[in-house]
């Protein structure tokens, strides 16, 4: 075929292509107006899951994932409009690494509004202001990100989804590199950047910001005096600095796991993490004792982690990330042990692991 017939048939397969996407669009159309009778939730990330596996199976490895699941989440984001509409929040402003899980996972459009706080996120949640909270879980460098994490063993809200964003930080100033001599940047940005920092800037001040658009824009605020910040590349299209080095991340496959707190709870899916907190008896070999019904159970445990109770000095609540589904034996048969020894214990949601 020459170019011009090639491109011809482009223009056909891509008009079939619409009509196709228009035909989808009526089922939509009538699958919302059932949940609306059902009064049924209109994500569904059970339903999602199995889709994607699905699209990559006929895939068959010809066209790249990545590109694959970016078309098809705005596709189900045009859904999701068709069936009412989102509203989801997320730590703010835009520009930040949470502004840009959240385009990621629910694509361009679902309402997505800005929170100053992971406080703030929570409450419009619980409150129904905004319909699903995007929330920074454990980063991949840096380990749980505590300021979010304290928020989940106090909300009756679950985790009915997650999703992983690549992180690859830059340095953003319009001031040159020579003349910096002041950092600002999230609290988890500088930690995952703390060696290259130490090697680059070992005699700049590091200034912790409640975002990485809030330090972006304090940066151009400062210019003059020598700042500077680390975060997402957007941040610097939006706040107007300069991007002077970027994928300055401590390690190269930095990533940041988010999850989707609502309402609901997420149907099994057969491939799927459950993320739980508990407290254990204040006796020798208590949390021992606690991780030997998994083991016995068979259960993989992908993480651990310890916080502060805040209630009793030197309590501890801890929370683990196993492989499986609350209600799908064997976890269910576990949990069930686990609720009976644990003085404190809550499930905070089942979610697909994709």
């Amino acid at each position: 075929m020459t170019l011009q017939e090639l491109r011809e048939e482009v223009n056909r397969i891509d008009a079939e292509i619409m009509e196709r996407l228009k035909e989808r669009a009526a089922c939509v159309h009538q699958v919302g107006e059932i949940k609306r009778v059902t009064n049924s939730p209109v994500f569904s990330p059970e339903r999602e899951s199995v889709l994607m596996a699905r699209l990559m199976e006929l895939n068959g490895g010809v066209l790249p994932e990545k590109g694959v699941e970016a078309i098809w989440r705005q596709i189900v984001s045009c859904s999701c409009q068709m069936e009412g509409g989102m509203r989801v929040g997320y730590l703010g402003p835009e520009g930040t690494w949470s502004h840009q899980a959240a385009l990621t996972r629910f694509g361009e459009c679902v309402t997505l509004i800005p929170f100053s706080n992971f406080a703030n996120i929570f409450s419009a949640v619980e409150r129904a202001e905004v319909d699903y909270g995007v929330i920074p879980f454990e980063n991949s460098t840096d380990g749980s990100v505590s300021q979010a994490v304290d928020h989940f063993a106090h909300t009756e809200l679950y985790i009915c989804a997650q999703m992983e964003q690549p992180v690859q930080n830059c340095l953003m100033s319009n001031a040159a590199r020579e003349d910096i001599k002041v950092i600002y940047s999230h609290p988890q940005v500088l930690g995952q950047c703390r060696n290259w920092l130490l090697k680059n800037f070992p005699h700049a001040a590091q200034v912790p910001t409640v975002s990485t658009t809030a330090a972006a824009q304090v940066a151009a605020e400062k210019a003059e005096e020598g700042a500077a910040a680390l975060g997402c590349p957007v941040a610097a299209e939006y706040t107007g600095l300069k991007v002077l080095e970027r994928n300055i991340q401590d390690k190269a496959t930095n990533a940041t796991r988010f999850a989707v707190i609502g309402h609901q709870k997420t149907r099994p899916t057969g491939n799927d993490r459950t993320t739980i907190c508990f407290t254990v008896p204040h006796v020798a070999g208590g949390l021992v004792e606690v991780l030997q019904h998994f083991k016995a159970h068979g259960i993989n445990i992908l993480s651990l982690d310890s916080r502060p109770t805040r209630d009793t000095p030197w309590e501890y609540l801890f929370y683990v990330v196993v492989e499986g589904h609350e209600t799908v034996s064997p976890l269910s048969d576990c949990l069930a042990e686990l609720r009976r020894q644990c003085p404190m214990f809550k499930v905070l949601g089942s979610y697909p692991e994709k």
